[in-house]
């Protein structure tokens, strides 16, 4: 389903599992914030090539007009915006952004914790050696 009047400068996409599995790809309209007009497509699946001619059954001229897709860090989804709306700034949302955040910083305290027990261990030895 696709409802074409609901389309905007600022869109967001993503997947869901609906039901037993099934995905299905949702397009929102960012400036209805949720409510009635929100809806710009849901898709069954979320693979690019079924998805894209999907799209293009939109305007060229209307999928132009969009400026902003935000979008987590699922490939496909990138692929079909980069290819749907070729002008829009693809934007990573913010809690992808600040998961990818947490986990580099829980690397780097998990390496500066291992180092500091190296350390530790080398003390330990070294005092047993005197």
């Amino acid at each position: 389903m696709i409802f074409p009047e609901n389309l905007g400068p600022y869109l967001s996409i993503d997947e869901t599992s609906l039901s037993q599995g099934e995905l299905y790809t949702i397009i929102t309209n960012k400036s209805a914030k949720g409510k009635k007009g929100a809806l710009v497509a849901i898709l069954e699946g979320t693979n690019s090539d079924t998805i894209i001619p999907l799209l293009f059954q939109l305007p060229a001229k209307e999928r132009n007009k969009v400026i902003e897709v935000t979008l987590d860090l699922a490939g496909n989804m990138n692929l079909i915006v980069r290819k749907c709306f070729p002008k829009a700034t693809i934007v990573i949302d913010r809690f992808h952004v600040q998961q990818l955040a947490t986990e580099a910083l829980q690397e780097i305290r998990i390496k500066h914790r291992w180092e500091a027990l190296d350390q530790e261990n080398d003390a330990i030895e070294k005092a047993k050696t005197y």
